[in-house]
């Protein structure tokens, strides 16, 4: 972010039991509206892989041998009732929709695909035509992590989420915008003060 709209202030770490790896599309890495790349900052633990169509995926490299490796995909079974963080890995697919669907082939075999509960719309209000009952690949952690009853590491992600796509428009100028995503946003109660210079900072040129 440019200083004015810099957000460490308000940076949290989050620790879970949960292994958490992002497998993310390399057009992700230059976007500044990743959520994957949030998660490498906020999750100091987790692991970020790059996905390029020309390179062959090392499973090796990428399961851990001594966990489950769940691949988080709306075409899943049912999240596990009775599962252990403590024993399962996480792999998130990060990309477009079209670009998880490439990644998928690369990685059949590996492990068990899992799909989420149902949740409230996506809060990802960065990028445009969000398409209903999709969510961003952090908020797709999030409800794991309460899936797990890992609570309070999924609060203080929720934050850091809403901090960047709340930080993420206003840098593109969209006060009102921001302004409307802030009266439901737990940003508003946990970090009022970062907040309110956010607020106070005015867009150049």
């Amino acid at each position: 972010m440019p200083p004015r709209w810099c957000v460490c202030a308000g940076s949290r770490t989050v620790e879970t039991a949960l292994r958490v790896d992002v497998l993310m599309d390399r057009l992700e890495q230059y976007r500044p509206t990743s959520t994957g790349m949030l998660i490498q900052r906020a999750v100091p633990a987790s692991r970020q892989h790059l996905f390029e169509r020309q390179t062959r995926l090392d499973r090796a490299t990428i399961c851990a041998p001594d966990r489950e490796l769940w691949i988080l995909h709306t075409r899943g079974e049912p999240m596990p009732a009775d599962a252990d963080p403590g024993r399962v890995q996480a792999l998130l697919l990060d990309g477009s929709w079209q670009a998880v669907q490439v990644m998928l082939p690369h990685i059949e075999g590996w492990g068990r695909r899992v799909r989420l509960p149902a949740t409230a719309p996506s809060r990802y209000w960065l990028r445009d035509a969000q398409i209903p009952g999709r969510l961003s690949t952090v908020e797709a952690l999030i409800v794991l992590l309460e899936g797990f009853g890992e609570r309070e590491p999924a609060a203080q992600l929720r934050l850091q989420f809403e901090l960047h796509v709340f930080a993420g428009l206003l840098a593109r100028g969209k006060r009102a915008e921001a302004e409307r995503f802030l009266v439901d946003s737990p940003v508003r109660t946990a970090l009022p003060e970062l907040a309110e210079k956010l607020l106070s900072s005015r867009r150049l040129g």
